[in-house]
């Protein structure tokens, strides 16, 4: 099946949508509308669980979702549930919809239902991911490579990628934390005379990322200072090796789709999460290994479940045809 017209479906975060957007691509290179929910009262309040049938989520959301339904739809996050699912319902037959993510609702309501093995979630109609789905592959960071390999030419190998995230729910990423940090990223890169490529997300914050700065800023490299265009791609695919802090599955999975070795900085948890199933999968799998000071050196397979997906979903679709 070669779907012609796809909509992504999410409340516009960033995450949300490149999950949703990356796996609409694979599956329909043309014909894709992106579409940021609006829920109104009370149904953005309330947890998909309680929607009944009928309701598209009302507000601006309800102006945004009228037919000819499309052939796909592709959802992520909370508030897109309860939209997909009746649009489903609606389309009877002539929309397949996807949901990337948990929906905390019968997976039934769904023709797929995309979760990372983290979630712990089975279903006959349920496809299981290693990672995260998203725009990132090789193909992409190879093409970012070649725009950046000429800015890298002359520091000294190896070039190894540090990709900051921050505090969240479950980790506190506080300024004693960022001083050890600082100090063991600084003493491997002595160590290994290599250059480092740094870059920090919002969630690092001003005054943590100024510390990093500061602890390395005589190691050779470039650490990316927030002005122009992000490099974080580039830093990626021209690494050869990468460090990135275990807060982030999707910052995680990027760094999994080089297949270059991907050192794990372990954060401190404040309690038992699902990002200790998440990166005790990747471990075992051979992908990603913990930062112990020190670089190493392993092969494997980049991580590309965006077309492993794709490419299973048409496959059932051509076979329920058949």
């Amino acid at each position: 099946m070669t779907p012609k017209t796809c909509w992504v479906l999410t409340d516009g975060r960033a995450g949300n949508v490149n999950a949703a957007r990356g796996l609409a691509e694979a599956l329909c290179p043309q014909g894709i509308t992106r579409i940021d929910l609006e829920n109104g009262f009370p149904w953005k309040h309330l947890p998909p669980s309680v929607w009944p049938n009928g309701i598209l989520g009302g507000g601006r959301t309800e102006a945004k979702l009228t037919p000819p339904w499309p052939d796909f739809i592709v959802s992520c996050g909370r508030q897109a549930v309860g939209p997909a699912a009746e649009i489903r319902r609606r389309a009877r037959g002539r929309t397949v919809a996807i949901h990337v993510q948990n929906p905390r609702i019968p997976t039934d309501s769904f023709d797929f239902v995309v979760v990372p093995a983290h979630d712990q979630v089975s279903g006959d109609n349920v496809i299981v991911t290693h990672g995260s789905v998203g725009r990132v592959n090789r193909a992409v960071l190879d093409e970012a490579a070649a725009a950046y390999k000429d800015r890298f030419a002359d520091l000294p190998r190896p070039l190894v990628a540090v990709s900051l995230g921050g505090s969240n729910k479950v980790y506190d990423m506080d300024e004693p934390l960022v001083k050890k940090l600082a100090t063991e990223i600084r003493a491997m890169a002595e160590a290994s005379g290599c250059s480092l490529l740094v870059t920090a997300s919002r969630r690092t914050g001003e005054q943590n990322t100024a510390l990093f700065r500061e602890a390395l800023k005589d190691i050779p490299g470039e650490f990316w200072n927030g002005m122009g265009d992000n490099p974080y791609f580039g830093y990626l695919g021209c690494a050869d090796a990468i460090l990135v802090t275990g807060d982030s599955v999707n910052m995680v999975s990027e760094a999994c789709a080089t297949g270059k070795p991907v050192h794990l900085i372990k954060l401190p948890p404040k309690r038992k999460s699902k990002f200790e199933l998440f990166h005790q999968d990747l471990e075992e799998r051979g992908l990603i290994r913990p930062f112990e000071g020190r670089l190493e050196t392993w092969q494997y397979a980049p991580l590309d479940e965006t077309a492993r997906v794709a490419a299973q979903i048409l496959a059932a679709l051509d076979a329920n045809r058949t």
